[in-house]
């Protein structure tokens, strides 16, 4: 595989190269690099930034820091300086490298009024206008949107950077006031990712503990794993800090994993001295290697440009080859997402009538599937990990163990419920005659105080399912405004008025639970089983209770019970006849009446956000697909 082989190289060129000389090896390496660059050049020329984070290196520095300097001497070409805020968005710098001299191309890429625009350049003196051109449509403000320039020379490495603004700390002339923060959120926006390297740049003649691009790569990076420190304008050290800048490059100040390295660019009096880049390149050596403080440093490899460029190549490289594998399964889950979340919204609506009468009615249907699942306990869990059957269930569950309690409470206080009637009720009758209004009375008192808790079943079952359907409702039709009114209006009617269809039912049951009655043969079974507890230990057979309440507590204890197992199972039947089998075919049938009795393209005008967002996952579907396939050919081959 690829990535294996590159990984091996990296390491093999590391161990290889030697203070900055090339080799056999890495000349072979460097051959190899190129296709992994490309690679995520390509992929961010997709779009796929959007969804993906790809491995890269940002530029990042405080205002006035020689940021702007080190990306001219990398790329070769002058690119816009000033002491303001010249870069006010991101630029991509892709540098190429080519075996052809005097073959220089550029290509300016970047958006205008949401429309790509590219403009070639053949000459490196035409980049500085250019930029600055393009940059003078971006307003005052920062923006978000990227500028693409890419450079093919053979005096350039192959490397990709991405240069963000320098970090300002007061707004200046048409500058909105809080200029400094839409900076430094960019720049968040981008280092925060664990897929990018920040490469800071930091002056050599101040205190770099006070600059706040350090400051930030630290916050996003504590270990310094992704920072890679770059020190500007050497010659302006005062003299006796040397040996501290020295200790810096050796990162023993403030220590990054990634280190440092030191730069000496193109000043402004060198400007105006009309020194071009390449001699520029050349008093850069020459100044190292002159200055006994840092000359140790060249001979180590840590000074100079075309040090640095070697140096960002390889770190590049070795970084795509370590992200790569997040960014394929970042893929892979984009996908999966990005086509559930399409098809949640279903196809645009066809053109022809007959195609939308088609349509509809397959909409409609789909609706009416899923209501009939939730009918049958059968409903679609991809969007819930409970079917609302198994709440309703729940529900149901609650009411039987209420149920339970108030026959176990009832035998605790029927006893002395009993006597106090017989004590405060009796009449003429001689002991062992019991009045039966007295256990009429009773009946009626503990079975009435089962009626509130059965209504708030009912409330509660009407609520899950209402909560259910609306949810489906919203998942078939929310595209749709109109058809989908159509559907809220019979939701909010038709449950309603199986809810007071019900509720009268269950007062009626309560009604007539008032009527004392039970089979013959269920009761009597009932009453021996309450008089065989009692002789293994039941309450009821204490010395103290008389014969007569004893009798009567058995019956009463016998036909509550009754009462009890009766409301156990009607209750349930008449909430879930009326809240979901009745409630569902009356709308099930007022749906496919809207068919007949409404013009398709009026139920089917779209709304322009849901129309909007399906394009928009189209569109991010076709790019992730794309980048699926580059990925896929680079992995796999040889």
């Amino acid at each position: 595989m690829r990535l294996k082989k590159l990984a091996g190289l990296i390491y093999m060129s590391q161990c290889g190269s030697s203070k900055g000389k090339s080799s056999g090896l890495n000349q072979h390496y460097e051959e190899k690099v190129r296709p992994c660059i490309d690679l995520v050049d390509s992929l961010r020329s997709l779009g796929v930034e959007k969804d993906l984070n790809l491995p890269a290196i940002a530029v990042i520095g405080d205002q006035s820091s020689g940021k702007s300097s080190v990306l001219e001497a990398l790329s070769g070409v002058a690119l816009p300086r000033g002491t303001g805020i010249v870069t006010r968005c991101p630029l991509e710098l892709k540098l190429k490298k080519i075996t052809k001299d005097n073959n220089w191309c550029g290509v300016l890429s970047y958006k205008k009024l949401k429309e790509e625009k590219k403009k070639i350049l053949k000459d490196p003196a035409e980049i500085e206008n250019a930029v600055l051109h393009v940059l003078a449509g971006k307003g005052e403000g920062i923006s978000h949107d990227m500028i693409t320039l890419e450079i093919q020379s053979s005096d350039v490495p192959d490397l990709t950077l991405i240069d963000l603004p320098g970090i300002a700390r007061v707004a200046t002339g048409n500058q909105p006031l809080d200029i400094e923060e839409q900076i430094k959120g960019l720049i968040e926006k981008f280092i925060k990712r664990q897929e990018t390297i920040s490469l800071v740049v930091v002056p050599a003649n101040i205190d770099i503990a006070t600059t706040e691009a350090l400051r930030m790569a630290s916050k996003v990076d504590p270990t310094g794993q992704r920072t890679l420190g770059i020190l500007t304008k050497p010659d302006l050290v005062d003299k006796g800090m040397e040996e501290t800048v020295v200790r810096t490059v050796n990162n023993q100040v403030i220590q990054l994993k990634k280190g440092y390295m030191i730069v000496k660019c193109r000043g402004q009096q060198d400007i105006n001295d009309k020194l071009n880049l390449v001699q520029a390149l050349e008093k850069e050596k020459q100044f190292f290697k002159g200055n006994s403080h840092f000359r140790a440093l060249l001979e180590d490899g840590k000074a100079t440009i075309p040090l640095l460029a070697e140096r960002l190549t390889k770190e590049l490289v070795e970084h795509i080859a370590k992200t790569l594998p997040q960014v394929q399964k970042q893929l892979e889950m984009k996908l999966e997402k990005t086509s559930e979340d399409l098809k949640m919204l279903g196809d645009g609506v066809p053109l022809d009538e007959n195609e939308k009468t088609n349509f509809l009615i397959m909409k409609i249907r789909q609706f009416n599937d899923a209501l009939e699942g939730v009918k049958r306990a059968e409903e679609d869990l991809r969007n819930s990990d409970t079917r609302v059957f198994s709440k309703i269930r729940w529900e149901f569950g609650r009411w039987k163990l209420a149920l339970d309690s108030k026959a176990i409470k009832t035998e605790e206080i029927l006893r002395d419920e009993v006597q106090e009637y017989v004590r405060t009720r009796r009449g003429k009758e001689l002991p062992g005659f019991v009045s039966y209004r007295t256990f009429e009375t009773i009946v009626k008192k503990h079975t009435e105080e089962l009626e509130e808790p059965a209504l708030k079943l009912l409330k509660d079952v009407k609520e899950l399912v209402h909560t259910c359907v609306d949810h489906i409702v919203n998942s078939h039709f929310s595209a749709f405004s109109h058809l989908l009114r159509a559907a809220k209006d019979p939701i909010e009617d038709f449950l309603e008025e199986q809810f007071q269809i019900a509720e009268e039912k269950i007062h009626s049951q309560f009604k007539m639970e008032k009527m004392v009655y039970s089979q013959d043969e269920l009761y009597s079974s009932q009453l021996d089983t309450v008089k065989q507890k009692s002789s293994t230990g039941f309450g009821l057979k204490a010395s103290f209770v008389s014969a007569d309440v004893r009798e009567m507590s058995y019956h009463l204890t016998s036909y509550l019970k009754i009462t009890c197992d009766r409301l156990a199972n009607q209750i349930p039947l008449i909430v879930q006849y009326h809240m979901l089998d009745q409630y569902i075919s009356q709308l099930q049938n007022a749906m496919l009446a809207t068919i007949g009795g409404n013009n398709p393209g009026m139920l089917l005008r779209e709304d322009s956000v849901v129309a909007r967002k399906r394009k928009e996952l189209k569109d991010r579907l076709d790019r992730l697909k794309s980048a699926g396939k580059i990925l896929s050919k680079f992995v796999h081959s040889a």
